[in-house]
């Protein structure tokens, strides 16, 4: 549990550097490389469960799905992106589709073929949402802010989960895939999600939208925040069926990138999705 602490405290401190020091491309730098490094790690597990997806091609395309259409629009203004991400996914799934006739025999073509796939799409892709969050908001600042409030959105419901379950959890939530999470964790985590988000905008309303009172973000952080549970889920799944514990050794107390996003992949694009309904 040290171990743990100490490093999200020095995650957030990166994090915090970035919003003040380095700026949006930044940011959009460091996702994509945890996105691609989170890759790698589920293509290591889909091997060990028995598949033979093409690592480095697809971490290679994952990292064109994510910069290719952000750094487009840097460059040539916010209609020089338009339909890049689709066209892109078109092209990636036409690149394995040739590897895979070349390189691989039999059952194996479409184990290939449909793991590489998955793993761009499951990871690259979905965090890709993290970059069109950035873009959105009247300046390069509160882009990123809600940004970061949709990490608090996800990453407090896990840390909340954790202290609530350890503290009142009695009934499991899923012991198949994870005997530890419990329903009292889960709906502490949610409200916890809420609470941190709601003072997040009351902390910093300058950098928010007109409109987006703090009541909004806590009622808007509900979504990615149960989201992020079951997210957090599928990972447990996919580290079941490879027989291991955690993704990776990077990060002390946490594991792999993969374990550290885990809870963010199915809760970007929805949480992408809420605040472009709402700014």
């Amino acid at each position: 549990m040290g171990k743990r602490i100490l490093s999200t405290l020095i995650l957030w401190s990166i994090v915090s550097a970035i919003v003040v020091f380095v700026g949006r491309d930044g940011a959009a730098l460091l996702v994509a490389l945890v996105s691609v490094a989170a890759q790698w790690e589920l293509y290591v597990m889909l091997e060990r469960i028995g598949l033979k997806p093409f690592r480095h091609l697809g971490v290679a395309l994952g990292l064109l799905l994510m910069l290719g259409p952000y750094f487009a629009r840097e460059w040539l203004g916010p209609d020089g992106k338009e339909g890049l991400e689709s066209g892109i996914i078109a092209v990636l799934i036409v690149a394995v589709s040739l590897r895979v006739m070349r390189e691989r025999t039999g059952a194996a073509r479409m184990e290939t073929l449909i793991s590489t796939v998955f793993g761009i799409i499951y990871i690259p892709y979905m965090m890709f949402f993290f970059m069109r969050i950035l873009w959105l908001g009247a300046t390069e600042t509160s882009g990123m802010m809600m940004a970061v409030w949709l990490v608090f959105a996800a990453k407090f419901c896990d840390v909340g989960a954790l202290v609530w379950g350890s503290l009142f959890g009695r009934h499991k939530l899923a012991p198949s895939m994870s005997p530890k999470k419990t329903w009292e964790g889960a709906v502490g985590g949610v409200l916890s999600s809420a609470l941190m988000c709601a003072g997040l905008v009351a902390l910093y309303p300058h950098h928010y939208p007109t409109g987006f009172h703090w009541w909004v973000s806590a009622l808007a952080a509900i979504p990615p925040a149960i989201l992020s549970i079951t997210s957090d889920l599928i990972e447990s799944v996919i580290k079941r069926a490879a027989d291991m514990k955690d993704s990776g050794r990077t990060i002390p107390g946490i594991g792999g990138a993969f374990d550290l996003i885990d809870s963010l992949i199915l809760a970007v694009p929805v949480g992408y999705l809420i605040l472009r309904l709402l700014v």
